[in-house]
């Protein structure tokens, strides 16, 4: 299966520290959308050690990441990525099925 979801190295490092700082190498990063926020759907990111049977699992040098089914449409051919610039640091989604986009980059509309 062609990754559907992709996730940049920067992420892919985050990804693993928070992992890593948890304590349990069976957690994996869980990409849900929900609708809601300021543009009509929200990013949700957390770790998750099980792995749903409508989940999507594409995996990303030892990094896994799920997608339940409802969800994957949203976020086809989107990548992930973790900056520090003035602002702070935080997980933000380049999406193109995105039509808009709040100010903050946590919620889209399509």
């Amino acid at each position: 299966m062609t990754a559907q979801v992709g996730l940049t190295q920067s992420a892919n490092e985050q990804v693993k520290k928070l992992i890593a700082q948890e304590g349990n190498p069976d957690l994996k990063l869980r990409i849900m959308i929900t609708s809601g926020g300021c543009s009509g759907f929200s990013y949700n990111f957390s770790l998750d050690d099980q792995v749903k049977a409508d989940d999507q699992v594409f995996s990303f040098d030892d990094v896994d990441v799920l997608v339940d089914e409802a969800s994957l449409p949203f976020v086809e051919g989107a990548q992930l990525d973790y900056v520090t610039d003035l602002m702070g640091s935080s997980f933000q989604m380049t999406n193109p099925n995105a039509t808009s986009e709040c100010g903050c980059g946590s919620s889209f509309s399509v």
